[in-house]
């Protein structure tokens, strides 16, 4: 299992709140991650290895959708694999 110690994302007020949102989506996987951790815990102290393995399954799968769905800045080098066609990113001045 990987560790993200101390980390606890936010919910972003300013999101649009009909969306599911990066931050919303962080939050939700975070609070899932964390339980699946503490029902990992419970399952090796009852030496459940068959539940064990499926939750570590599981667990694996957030924890790699977690990774996949930070928030990342667009820039030109990833324009194109964000949105699917060429681009350059829109710049702050």
């Amino acid at each position: 299992m990987a560790e993200n110690v101390g980390y606890a994302p936010e919910r972003d007020d300013k999101d649009d709140h009909d969306l599911l949102t990066y931050s919303e989506a962080a939050v939700r996987l975070h609070e899932e991650i964390e339980s699946l951790k503490q029902q990992a815990r419970d399952l090796i102290a009852a030496g459940e290895s068959e539940a064990l393995t499926k939750a570590q399954e599981r667990l694996a799968a957030l924890e790699g959708a977690r990774d996949r769905n930070s928030r990342q800045p667009i820039n030109d080098e990833n324009f194109e694999k964000f949105f699917g066609y060429k681009g350059v990113a829109r710049r702050n001045v």
